[in-house]
């Protein structure tokens, strides 16, 4: 998926929402499928990154975009701001075509036996809670649409544990399985759901994960966007259930 070739219209008129959209993958998803005609909704913790993301995308897109930025903290988001959420975007929004889910917290590479008890539940409720949540919320509108895309973040280590990765891992491998029960309860319907395993990417969580690591040995987040581009739009209309990797040939761990 390294080299697919999108449409230049692939996503226009398509409303998305994307998690964790003030930097990494997220800000360079809402980047691309802007580029592609998308209207986006962001969603962030921090007020300021979105704004810079909305004003770079209005500032570059040959299209003329609708943005809408909500600055929601996903370690305290409640099932009623996940409601809230979705009745504000109904109300802007006819339904949605898709959804990204990006944002995700790291906690501790140590043992099992070393995890900081508190740090393992923040990142459950960053990665799992959170997502699942909002998920729940957000499926009336996603089913709403002609044909929808659902998109969870992966990793290697949510599907073959390894020692020290703790928290994140045990999320991963949640992510996985909320992935695959959506495919089963949906696949007669509009809606299909995968999961995107971004692979070492020159992120900060990368750098927080590998910090001896030599990051131009990496991609770019830019880089791995063809499958991002195609998950999302309607060439993957007969895709769902799958569990994909943006860099399908590279080894799990520390970049040679």
């Amino acid at each position: 998926m390294l080299h697919y070739q999108a449409k230049a219209d692939l996503l226009n008129q398509k409303n998305i929402l994307i998690t964790g959209a003030g930097d990494g993958i997220g800000r360079e998803a809402a980047l691309t499928y802007s580029r592609y005609g998308a209207n986006l909704i962001l969603v962030g913790r921090t007020l300021a990154k979105l704004e810079h993301v909305k004003q770079e995308i209005i500032s570059n897109s040959k299209f003329i975009p609708s943005v809408s930025i909500y600055p929601l903290d996903l370690l305290t988001i409640t099932e009623s701001q996940c409601h809230e959420l979705a009745t504000d975007i109904n109300q802007n929004y006819p339904y949605l075509d898709g959804v990204l889910h990006n944002a995700s917290i790291l906690g501790k590479i140590a043992p099992i036996i070393d995890q900081p008890i508190k740090l393992w539940h923040d990142v459950m409720q960053v990665n799992v809670n959170a997502t699942f949540m909002l998920t729940q919320a957000l499926l009336p509108l996603l089913l709403q649409a002609p044909n929808s895309s659902l998109i969870f973040t992966t990793s290697s280590v949510g599907r073959r544990g390894r020692a020290n990765w703790g928290a994140y891992s045990v999320s991963k491998f949640a992510t996985e399985g909320l992935m695959q029960i959506l495919f089963d309860e949906y696949k007669e319907t509009n809606l299909r759901v995968n999961c995107i395993n971004p692979g070492g990417t020159r992120t900060q969580m990368r750098a927080d994960a590998f910090p001896s690591e030599d990051p131009m040995k990496l991609k770019t987040s830019q880089e791995i966007m063809p499958l991002y581009l195609y998950l999302m739009g309607e060439d993957s209309i007969k895709e769902s259930g799958i569990s994909f990797d943006a860099q399908p040939n590279r080894k799990p761990g520390v970049a040679n």
